[in-house]
C-alpha cells in the first residue's frame, strides 16, 4: 500500500498511469486555507486530521479567473488551497534528491495541477519531486495597509506560502524518500522569480541548496507602489481601501476587481508601461521579508551559497502576442512610444531593427525588445551577478525552432517547460511545442530532462559554469538535432550600452 506518515496524519497515494514505478500523492496539504481569520495572514500549519487522507486528486486552486487547457479552474468557495503534490519512486532507496517547483502566471493564475508539471518522467530519473499552489493576486501579493485590530497582514504572502511549502518539505520529505539536505527549488517566469526572491530573502536561507531560473521575469515594486495598485483595486471593487474594507471584499470580488482594472491598463494606450502587458501584482520589497529586487539583492552577495542554473529562450514574447495578453505595437509611432515609456534609448530600438532579419515588421521588432527587457536579459543579469557574487552559476538558452514536422516553431516563453519536464506527450501542451513531438524533439527532451536531474543530484547539468566575471563561453543553448546553429546573444551587446530599467508590478 501506498500509505505515508506525516505530522499531520497518514495520506494514501496511487501509482502513476503513465509508470507504475513511480508512486503520486496529490493535494496534501502543507498550511491550513489562507481564508476566513487566516485571510491575509502568514500561513499556518495544517490541522492534523485522524485515520488516512485519501490524497489522489489535486487540490483546489488559487483565487483567479484564468482557465487553462487540462487545468481545473476556481470555483468560489475553494478554500483550501495550500497543498503540494508528490511524484516519488515507488521502491527508492530513500535519501534522493528532491526538486520543488513553483509554476508561473504573473502571480495571478496557474497551478501545479497543469499537464505541463507532471512529475512523472522526472521522478523516473531519480528525483522526489513537488509541485505547489500558493496564494496568487491580491489574496497572495496585494498590500494591505496597517491598522485595525488583529495580526498584521503582511506583503508577500504568496512567497510565504512557498516558504512553508518548503518548511514542510524539510520536516516530512524523507517519509517519501527525499532527502531534506538535498533540495531544488525551480520555477519559470513569475515562478523563477519567486526562487530568486527567496534567494534574497533570510528566511528562505537553507532551505534549499539548488535553484533552477527559467524565464525570470523583471518585476518587483516598491511598498509605495504596491499601495497604489490597492486603492485602485479597492476603488473599482467599491470597498475602502483599508485592512477592513479589504477583509469585508470576498476573493471572487477582487479577482473581478482586479481584471478590471488590468483591462483599463489594456484599453488607455496613454497609461505608460501597463499599457503593454498590465501584470498589476508582484514581489514587494518590503524591508522586511525581501529587502530588495532580487538582482540588487544578489549584486550584494546574497544567494551566492546556492547553486544556480538559469534559462530562458529566445523568443520570449511573441507567446504573449500570440495569446493576446500584450499590447499591439505595429507602427513607428507606437513602437517610439514604447520606447519612451520604458526609458529605452532611440539608439537601441534602431539597433535591434539591424540585427533582426531584412525587412522585420514593427511588431517583431518591439516582441524581441520587449521579450528581452522582461525576461532573457534580466535572467542572464542574475546569473552573471550570481557568478560575479562567487556562486557557481550555469547558464543556458532555449532555442528550438523546428517542430516535429519540421515545420518552423517559436521558441517563445513556456515552450522549453514540457521539454525539462519530460510532458511532451500531453495534447494540451501541443500550443506551446509547436505541435506533436517528432523524435528530435523527445531526444531533446532526454537531454533537457537529464540535465535538471543531474544538476539536482550533483550540482552538475552537464557543461561548464560561468567563470567569477560572471562571463564564459559555455552556454548550453539546446536545440533539436541537425538544427542550424544561430547566435543567440546577438543583442546583450547593446543593453551594456542601454542598461537596464527595474519594472513594477
Amino acid at each position: 500500500m501506498d500509505v505515508f506518515t506525516t505530522r499531520a496524519g497518514r495520506v494514501r497515494g496511487r501509482r502513476s498511469e503513465r509508470d507504475p514505478g513511480i508512486v503520486t500523492v496529490r493535494g496534501l496539504p502543507y498550511a491550513a486555507p489562507p481564508f476566513g481569520a487566516d485571510r491575509f495572514r502568514e500561513p499556518r500549519p495544517a490541522q492534523p486530521w485522524d485515520g488516512v487522507r485519501e490524497c489522489t486528486a489535486f487540490g483546489p486552486v488559487a483565487p483567479q479567473s484564468a482557465e487553462l487547457p487540462g487545468s481545473p479552474a476556481w470555483s468560489a468557495g475553494d478554500e483550501d488551497i495550500l497543498t503540494l503534490n508528490i511524484w516519488a519512486p515507488a521502491d527508492g532507496p530513500g535519501d534522493l534528491p528532491v526538486l520543488v517547483w513553483i509554476h508561473g502566471g504573473a502571480y495571478v493564475f496557474g497551478s501545479s495541477a497543469q499537464p505541463d508539471f507532471d512529475g512523472t518522467a522526472l521522478a523516473a530519473r531519480g528525483l522526489v519531486v513537488v509541485t505547489l499552489n500558493h496564494r496568487l493576486g491580491f489574496e497572495g501579493f496585494g498590500h494591505v495597509p496597517a491598522g485595525g485590530e488583529g495580526p498584521a497582514c503582511p506583503d508577500n504572502r504568496g512567497l510565504l506560502d512557498q516558504i512553508a511549502a518548503l518548511e514542510w518539505v524539510r520536516d516530512t520529505i524523507a517519509a517519501f524518500g527525499g532527502s531534506p539536505g538535498r533540495v531544488t527549488l525551480a520555477g519559470q517566469s513569475s515562478g523563477a522569480t519567486s526562487v530568486a526572491c527567496l534567494m534574497a530573502a533570510d528566511r528562505g536561507r537553507g532551505l534549499f541548496h539548488r535553484a533552477i531560473l527559467h524565464s525570470a521575469v523583471n518585476a518587483c515594486a516598491t511598498v509605495e507602489q504596491a499601495a497604489r495598485t490597492t486603492a485602485e483595486v479597492a476603488a473599482v471593487a467599491g470597498v475602502p481601501a483599508t485592512r477592513a474594507g479589504l477583509l469585508a471584499a470576498s476573493p471572487q470580488t477582487l479577482v473581478s476587481a482586479s481584471d478590471r482594472v488590468v483591462d483599463r491598463y489594456r484599453q488607455d494606450p496613454g497609461s505608460g508601461q501597463r499599457h503593454y502587458d498590465p501584470a498589476i501584482y508582484g514581489p514587494v520589497a518590503d524591508g522586511d521579508l525581501l529587502p530588495s529586487d532580487p538582482l540588487e539583492a544578489w549584486a550584494a552577495g546574497a544567494g551566492a551559497e546556492v547553486e544556480l542554473l538559469v534559462c530562458h529562450t529566445t523568443e520570449e514574447y511573441w507567446l504573449l502576442d500570440a495569446v493576446g495578453s500584450s499590447a499591439k505595437v505595429t507602427t513607428e509611432q507606437q513602437l517610439h512610444t514604447f520606447a519612451a515609456d520604458f526609458g529605452l534609448p532611440p539608439q537601441l530600438v534602431d539597433a535591434y531593427r539591424d540585427r533582426l532579419p531584412d525587412a522585420a515588421p514593427v511588431l517583431d521588432v518591439y516582441l524581441a525588445l520587449y521579450g528581452d527587457l522582461l525576461f532573457a536579459e534580466y535572467s542572464s543579469r542574475l546569473a552573471e551577478a550570481h557568478a560575479r557574487a562567487g556562486g557557481r552559476t550555469f547558464l543556458s538558452r532555449f532555442d528550438r525552432r523546428a517542430g516535429g514536422d519540421g515545420g518552423r516553431v517559436r521558441a517563445w516563453h513556456c515552450a522549453d517547460i514540457p521539454f525539462a519536464f519530460g510532458n511532451l506527450h500531453d495534447e494540451n501542451l501541443h500550443f506551446l511545442t509547436g505541435g506533436p513531438p517528432g523524435p528530435a524533439d523527445h531526444e531533446l527532451s532526454q537531454r533537457m530532462a537529464g540535465a535538471w536531474a543531474a544538476f539536482a543530484a550533483h550540482g552538475d547539468p552537464g557543461w561548464a559554469p560561468l567563470d567569477g566575471g560572471g562571463e564564459g563561453t559555455a552556454v548550453r543553448v539546446w536545440r533539436t538535432s541537425g538544427e542550424e546553429a544561430r547566435e543567440t546573444d546577438a543583442f546583450r551587446d547593446l543593453w551594456d550600452a542601454a542598461g537596464l530599467s527595474l519594472l513594477a508590478p
